[in-house]
């Protein structure tokens, strides 16, 4: 079907061209036009921690396509006949008039269109921080960032580092800069690390970047930037941070501003309202990428979650309905995930805080183990998490931490939240099994095992923090570990006690009927066997703790 309509879309760095590229294949005869307030376009903006680090070479490679070809505005024109007006910003936007008004070095002009497409991205949160303006002050938003950030560190150099915000980007920068010989410090307002994470899974990547060097503080909150002519330091909960570069990553927010001067709908997030053709409130007007807002398939809420992925899935959409073919956009489920250091670290759904809130009864399991046969080379340690719904047992969500393939398993989970599936129905999936790329049961499978276990009452969970909890309350449990003596002189939780497994049934005597008993082993399979022992010699008050010692995040006792 050919248009020839004239569509101007506003943004040209994942939606925009994503819709420009598909709009084009499907209608010759439009008259396309993208305006860009910056210099680049089409780069992958996910990308640019890499660049910092070294990893991703040469900026080219940001904004090329897989054959090389950089996607600039020769390469718009000429390979997709669309015109790109760069370092021009629109500012307003006459919608009786359909017509938007541009502004660039050479003045102010109006661009008419029939068909409009806001792509206009996030805006990054700034906070009124004394001393943010320093040089060697930054925001990584955009490529100039990462280009003035490289500069730094390989001209004049920067030796200790400060990043403001224990987010996404702040944990892959974090790491960048370790790879770029800084001393890093990461300071988190919040309780926790990574508040896309529950808690207990937060600490556990809180340990490992720890472990690399990088230096942590939560609740804690940054209070200035000092220096004199250039950054000298980061004052945060009292203490002087050294600092030679400032990176500033405490979130975005969605960049309507321009929809709602001229009077489009914008929901409760702050996103562009569209339907789920990705039409705004004027349906003349499309919104697509960070700038809208999303419905979350979970819990059929508006919501907002910064994602490339997404964004060029939802310029696809409106191109398609531009050029007059159904295709409704669905909604999203949540997924997430980086690279920290060796460790990956995904979500899909909802966590636990997130379940509660929206009015569900959360039953969670967490399940350590492989992501291959134990016995196969370069098996590699999985933690995963699985929540569901205690009424529905409908799976809501799901984590995954280590050095093991976590992108798999997120993934799988998060095409069962997409088809609301039950997590009986997810430990019976039909998945690929070879030795060289996953056990019998899939570390998925084994999740929705055990969470189904806790459901029907064959296991009693309690998380790690909950046990640290008690530790530190010096309330009066057993704390039993199951292991063997080898695997517990090796590594141990302090204030454990000993009796492996196979001699339970043997020392049942020995253990105290009128106090709690917290049972545990490597990755708790066989504390989950010590309490179906216990009940049935007639303990009634005994508790596995999820994810025995792999999942253990604080300090562990080891043999030297």
């Amino acid at each position: 079907m050919s248009t020839g309509k004239r569509v101007v879309i506003i943004g040209g760095v994942a939606a925009g061209p994503k819709t420009a590229a598909r709009l084009r294949r499907l209608d010759p005869a439009a008259d396309i036009t993208i305006v860009e307030k910056g210099a680049f376009l089409s780069y992958a903006g996910c990308g640019l921690p890499y660049y910092v680090s070294g990893v991703v070479g040469e900026q080219k490679h940001l904004m090329a396509t897989p054959q090389g070809l950089v996607r600039d505005a020769a390469f718009f024109r000429k390979m997709m006949n669309v015109t790109v007006l760069t370092h021009t910003e629109a500012t307003r936007i006459d919608r009786e008039g359909r017509q938007v008004e541009v502004r660039s070095a050479e003045g102010a002009r109006w661009l008419d269109y029939d068909v409009l497409v806001l792509a206009t991205g996030v805006k990054p949160i700034v906070p009124r921080l004394p001393g943010i303006e320093l040089p060697n002050v930054f925001i990584l938003r955009r490529v100039e960032d990462a280009e003035a950030m490289k500069a730094l560190l390989a001209g004049e150099g920067a030796k200790n580092a400060v990043v403001i915000g224990g987010g996404l980007i702040g944990v892959e920068v974090a790491e960048a800069l370790v790879a770029r010989g800084c001393r890093v410090a990461v300071v988190e307002m919040l309780p926790q690390f990574l508040p896309i994470l529950d808690p207990e899974m937060a600490l556990l990547v809180q340990r490992h970047i720890e472990a690399k060097g990088v230096r942590v503080l939560t609740s804690t909150t940054a209070e200035r930037i000092e220096g004199a002519g250039r950054v000298e330091a980061v004052v945060a909960g009292g203490q002087r941070l050294p600092a030679d570069l400032v990176l500033v990553a405490i979130g975005v927010r969605p960049n309507s501003d321009l929809a709602r001067s001229a009077g489009l709908e914008v929901g409760p997030t702050g996103g562009i309202r569209v339907n789920a053709a990705m039409q705004t409130s004027d349906p003349n007007i499309y919104a697509v990428g960070d700038c809208a807002e999303d419905r979350h398939l979970v819990t059929g809420a508006p919501c907002f979650v910064s994602n490339g992925a997404t964004a060029n899935k939802q310029g696809r959409v409106a191109a398609n309905q531009i050029a007059g073919f159904a295709d409704p956009f669905p909604g999203i489920v949540g997924s997430a995930i980086c690279k920290v250091f060796d460790y990956a670290v995904a979500r899909t759904g909802l966590t636990e805080r997130q379940a509660r809130e929206a009015g569900f009864e959360p039953v969670a399991a967490i399940a350590p183990g492989p992501d291959k046969p134990h016995y196969y080379p370069g098996a590699k340690l999985l933690i995963l998490k699985l929540i569901a719904d205690r009424a529905t047992r409908r799976l809501l969500g799901a984590q995954a931490v280590g050095p093991g393939d976590a992108a798999r398993r997120i993934d799988v989970a998060a095409t069962a939240l997409a088809a609301g599936m039950t997590v009986d129905q997810v430990a019976h999936l039909d998945l690929c099994y070879a030795p060289p790329y996953s056990p019998p049961l899939d570390n998925l499978i084994t999740a929705a095992n055990v969470l189904r276990n806790k459901l029907d009452g064959h296991l009693h969970g309690i998380s790690p923090i909950e046990v640290k909890a008690k530790i530190d309350a010096r309330d009066d449990f057993v704390f039993l570990d199951v292991r063997t003596p080898a695997e517990h002189d090796a590594v141990r939780i302090p204030g454990s006690t000993l009796i492996p497994l196979g001699a339970l049934r043997e020392r049942l005597g020995e253990l105290p009927r009128d106090k709690q008993i917290v049972a545990f082993c490597a990755i708790s399979l066989r504390g989950y066997s010590a309490e179906r022992i216990l009940r049935a010699a007639g303990f009634d008050n005994v508790h596995v703790m999820d994810g025995g010692v792999a999942a253990w995040p604080y300090e562990k006792a080891s043999r030297q």
